[in-house]
């Protein structure tokens, strides 16, 4: 017997869920997230999918329609849609919770023609969309091209370093690719030259300055140029 009140009271609350409405629309994400759209601007692409949504039935709402038409946005990685039933006293109440994941941004490009973001994946998605934290900007003269197939590898490395994470700012590229880095500390430049044998280039620096800069005045040098192969030249102010 209970069994069968069991059955009876969910088929009917399933009933009622199936005729409820959606009243409302909320749009959640991390607070850590490095990048954040818009929310209002979240909206108006659910609303631009499916502009009847609000009044809606759950039932009648299609999700994957919503999350295909939100993900659109170059700078969202990935959108999930709920269909949540609220009750209060006297009525039940139909909400659709919409989480999204942002793009993490490993660095900014900025040229003289545009500027935009580049994740870890090589996608990229315009600067004017959100406001990151602390990403890595390059400038100079810089083809997208270059960016995927070059500087990224490059960047990556950086960011698995503790210390070249921490310590590089600003990554400069002339017009024969050769590569400027301004260091967070220190009011030096550290000139690159290529990005090949980067590895190898970057541990020579690390060791200079490990026992070079440690033991004397950071700002004692303006440039230090690590062009030439198994060399560190460092010229003084």
């Amino acid at each position: 017997m209970l069994v069968l009140f069991l059955m009876i009271t969910l088929a009917f609350t399933s009933l009622k869920y199936k005729k409820v409405a959606c009243s409302s629309v909320k749009v959640e994400y991390a607070a850590d997230d490095v990048i954040s759209v818009n929310k209002k601007v979240i909206l108006h692409s659910i609303k631009r999918t499916d502009k009847k949504i609000i009044g809606k039935t759950l039932k009648q709402i299609n999700a994957a329609k919503l999350e295909a038409g939100i993900e659109k946005n170059p700078a969202i990685l990935s959108a999930e849609v709920y269909k949540v039933v609220t009750k209060d006293t006297s009525s039940y109440k139909g909400v659709l919770v919409v989480k999204i994941k942002h793009r993490e941004p490993v660095l900014r490009v900025m040229n003289r023609k545009e500027c935009y973001y580049i994740d870890e994946t090589g996608h990229r998605f315009s600067a004017m969309s959100s406001c990151p934290a602390r990403v890595l900007i390059a400038t100079g003269a810089i083809t997208e091209a270059f960016v995927r197939q070059e500087l990224l590898p490059f960047i990556l490395y950086l960011n698995k370093d503790e210390f070249w994470k921490a310590q590089i700012e600003q990554v400069q590229v002339n017009k024969n690719k050769n590569v400027v880095l301004a260091p967070l500390v220190g009011n030096h430049r550290i000139e690159l030259g290529t990005l090949d044998s980067y590895e190898k280039k970057l541990r020579n620096m690390k060791a200079f300055y490990k026992d070079v800069l440690a033991k004397n005045n950071w700002n004692k040098y303006s440039s230090i140029n690590l062009k030439y192969k198994n060399q560190v030249i460092a010229k003084r102010r």
